[in-house]
């Protein structure tokens, strides 16, 4: 069943009218509201945000210990809806607190970086690895374009890498749809794929107000299509597997939208190598990739091609039962590492 946001503003000056947002009486009938930012930017929105009855929380990790301990205070403080303030940690820990304590959630996104904003999950860090976890979407989503602008410009660039991965996870669930019966959900598929396609081709850079807004809508359609497939799947296929798995063997490796875009091009690449696959719309996710100076080989994120190549092997165990590309073609490491060769060959600058 479709679960969609109440309102959705993506404007400049969003967050000093975040209180509009939070007096809608199908989110909160008395005021009790609590507000949870993170560690870099809580004094701005604090003085930001006009809502003095509000009680501010400040989170400073991404852990499932720090959104359990939240989501306790939450629901002994007997609050009617949270607000999460902040980039995707901020917001993840808030959505799984929010879930715990039974209570609706507002996303404040203060960056564009990843489609987790709006999405049905929350991935968070725990002693065995860093998994998606299944939680309650935001009920109302409020992106601040002053705040988008103030932020690093790779986390804007992050962002439409994530976003245009979907065309590789829609391939890949169609795949598993044609190999294993795999059921596909045609809305969830739409949702994700004109995500992707209203950012694919825009010429206009990341410090145009049109563009930052389409993928602020495309970023939330992302969520909206994961929301209908009841999982990741329209928006994570081998791309993700591939970013998890570097994540896994490099730490601190680029970002996520970063690589998720580089796992996209890969991926599509294996496409058009075993599967016939449109070269010509291969090309169109590497200039797309280009043109807003993401990265498109390994040696843009500080790999070689053989790092790379162990995170390909790696990658089908980060995602268990999921059938993508990968699984599909089932390569060998001597396999993958001369196809990553290729692919370098092919696609490099």
């Amino acid at each position: 069943m479709l679960q969609s946001p109440l309102a959705i503003d993506v404007r400049r000056g969003a967050i000093a009218a975040l209180g509009d947002v939070l007096a809608d009486r199908r989110i909160a009938t008395e005021g009790r509201i609590a507000l949870v930012v993170g560690p870099g930017q809580g004094e701005r929105i604090e003085r930001d945000v006009d809502l003095p009855q509000c009680e501010v929380f400040q989170v400073s990790e991404g852990t499932v210990d720090a959104a359990t301990e939240l989501g306790k205070k939450l629901r002994s403080g007997a609050y009617e809806a949270v607000a999460g303030i902040g980039g995707g940690k901020t917001i993840d820990v808030t959505k799984f607190a929010a879930t715990m304590a039974g209570i609706p959630m507002v996303a404040v996104a203060t960056n564009l970086a990843h489609d987790g904003i709006a999405s049905p999950v929350s991935s968070l860090e725990h002693e065995g690895g860093k998994p998606s976890i299944g939680v309650t979407m935001p009920i109302a989503l409020v992106i601040d374009l002053d705040y988008v602008q103030a932020a690093p410009s790779h986390l804007v660039r992050s962002g439409i890498g994530d976003v245009v991965s979907n065309i590789s996870a829609i391939e890949d669930w169609e795949l598993a749809g044609r190999v294993n019966g795999e059921p596909v959900d045609g809305m969830a598929v739409t949702f994700a794929r004109v995500a992707a396609e209203a950012i694919l081709h825009r010429p206009d850079s990341v410090e145009s107000d049109s563009l930052l807004t389409v993928l602020a809508e495309g970023l939330v359609l992302s969520g909206m299509a994961m929301s209908v497939a009841g999982s990741s799947r329209p928006a994570s296929g081998a791309c993700h597997e591939i970013l998890h798995a570097v994540t896994q063997l490099y730490p601190g490796t680029s970002n996520h939208g970063e690589l998720a875009g580089l796992g996209a091009l890969y991926a599509s690449f294996l496409r058009v190598r075993h599967l016939d696959w449109s070269e010509a719309r291969m090309h169109e996710i590497r200039d797309c990739l280009l043109r807003h100076d993401l990265p498109i080989v390994p040696s843009d994120v500080g790999l070689s091609a053989e790092e790379f190549a162990k995170a390909v092997v790696l990658a089908p165990d980060t995602r268990p039962g999921r059938f993508t590309i990968l699984e599909h073609l089932n390569l060998s490491e001597d396999e993958i590492g001369r196809s990553v060769a290729e692919y370098v060959e092919a696609v490099g600058r």
